[in-house]
């Protein structure tokens, strides 16, 4: 197995790497495969696996009153990583997320992903509830991801948290985890927000992976001020192409960034939906050329549903 800050230091030129989302509960596993043919063309070093935490609903009983019902999406990360190591030989890195999840959970699917021989994973505090305004952490779990982080490198050094485990074996994971080049929303401040980044990064994180923006200005002043603050380790931006004047509203109101006025002005003069579909990709194609002109070891691409954009970007760039 392959350690991402390794395959990082080790390639002589910049690649492209994936992120893929865990298909809907009921899904038929051949389209997971299908996606994954369409990535694997381009021999990816590895392919990352969003995480989703369950969603609770409130049932009324016949008597008035209500009783609380957990709900799972989507397959687990655990089951989708174990489903692409049967098919492909390619790194997997899956996310663990601190939300909905205790210390004792989040340590027991770390266990799982070490069994089945998984070395690279990505920490994430993850979202707050949907209805809730801010995350908050279950019980026993973790307000912060540097927290996590942390404890995934106690497990490195053989530390559990379960008291019953005596001289457990140590781990091997690369820790990668998310920055924000326009900042998380929750930060007063870039400069804030980069010091908790930071933290991080102190606590043992090997390297980062952006979210995704528009302008590349963003994250060329994002990159700068993480190394006057000291942070040192890979910094891999993250894009996904827009692919319609619709996510115009959508994308900056869901993940709290801005998008470029030249490129909003190019998507709502597109008179056909494959137009947009068009501006989109021919954006991302500028922007990984940009970027790989500056120097970045990689370029991190956000797949989701249609794929033709991502396909043509990689053949266009890499």
């Amino acid at each position: 197995m392959c350690k991402v800050i390794d395959i990082i230091k080790k390639s002589t030129s910049p690649f492209a790497s994936f992120e893929i989302v865990p298909p809907v509960t009921g899904s038929d596993p051949q389209d997971l495969y299908k996606r994954l043919e369409d990535l694997l063309e381009f021999n990816p070093p590895f392919i990352n696996i969003t995480s989703h935490r369950d969603e609770e609903m409130f049932i009324e009983n016949e008597d008035g009153s209500y009783r609380k019902l957990t709900l799972s999406r989507r397959p687990s990360t655990l089951a989708i990583a174990a489903a692409i190591m049967r098919k492909t030989n390619v790194e997997i890195v899956p996310h663990v997320i601190c939300g909905g999840a205790t210390m004792t959970q989040l340590e027991r699917l770390l266990v799982d992903f070490n069994f089945l021989g998984i070395d690279n994973i990505v920490a994430l505090r993850g979202d707050a509830m949907p209805g809730m305004k801010r995350y908050k952490a279950v019980p026993g779990g973790f307000e912060h991801c540097k927290d996590l982080v942390e404890m995934i490198q106690n497990l490195n050094k053989g530390k559990y948290i379960d008291p019953n485990v005596k001289n457990g074996v140590s781990t091997d994971f690369c820790v990668g985890v998310a920055g924000y080049p326009e900042k998380h929303f929750e930060a007063s401040n870039i400069d804030l927000d980069i010091r908790y980044l930071k933290e991080k990064v102190d606590a043992g994180a090997d390297y980062i992976v952006t979210q995704m923006f528009f302008d590349n200005s963003k994250f060329f002043y994002f990159e700068k001020r993480c190394r006057e603050e000291g942070i040192n380790v890979p910094i891999i931006p993250g894009l996904k192409p827009i692919s319609s004047a619709a996510q115009l509203g959508s994308i900056p109101s869901s993940f709290h960034l801005d998008i470029p006025s030249e490129l909003t002005s190019e998507l709502l003069k597109a008179k056909t939906k494959e137009d947009q579909y068009r501006v989109g990709q021919d954006w991302c194609i500028l922007q990984s050329k940009e970027l790989i002109e500056h120097g970045v070891p990689a370029i991190h691409y956000y797949t989701m549903g249609r794929m033709d954009n991502v396909r043509n970007i990689v053949k266009s760039v890499f």
